[in-house]
């Protein structure tokens, strides 16, 4: 859930962030290597008498994440949420499994109070290469345990993004 007005982009790094393993109470790792998105869901309310938009754009536009560059969007006038319920076009870069990466996954506009919802494919490295540390140090967490990023990759103190409730958000 989007705790403030977001827009900007959303890139494969902060994907991987989502998931990841404190090694230590500042550093965690991403427990995976490789991500794919399968479906963006994306839900918003507007208040009575107004209007919300949400707005998704798989552009990916650094050379081997492009996008459909497709403008997916949707406005409530608060009879029912907003809603988009979109993927990147088959066969392109933006479909296809792609490493950690400052490259754009996709453009992402909602409002405050926005849920997205997302479907995710993940590869993890069996042979062990090394870990990837996350871009974005977290503040006392738990060692050893697993913890959930917002979509931004911020650590929660800063992050616009909640997980959902249950998850330990670092």
């Amino acid at each position: 859930m989007c705790t403030a007005a977001f827009a900007g982009d959303i890139t494969y790094q902060n994907l991987l962030d989502l998931i990841l393993f404190s090694a230590s109470a500042t550093v965690p790792y991403d427990l995976f290597i490789m991500v794919r998105v399968r479906r963006v869901k994306v839900w918003a309310i507007p208040i009575l008498g107004a209007a919300e938009s949400v707005t998704v754009i798989f552009d990916g536009r650094t050379a081997g994440s492009q996008g459909d560059r497709e403008f997916h969007t949707d406005t409530s006038m608060g009879i029912e949420p907003a809603f988009l319920s979109v993927a990147p076009k088959e066969k392109t870069l933006a479909s296809m499994f792609q490493l950690s990466s400052t490259a754009s996954c996709f453009f992402l506009d909602v409002p405050s109070g926005a849920v997205i919802d997302l479907c995710l494919d993940f590869h993890s490295d069996v042979i062990a290469n090394g870990v990837l540390a996350a871009q974005n140090v977290s503040v006392g967490a738990t060692i050893g345990a697993i913890g959930w990023r917002g979509l931004d990759g911020l650590a929660v103190s800063t992050s616009k993004f909640t997980v959902p409730a249950g998850l330990n958000q670092i």
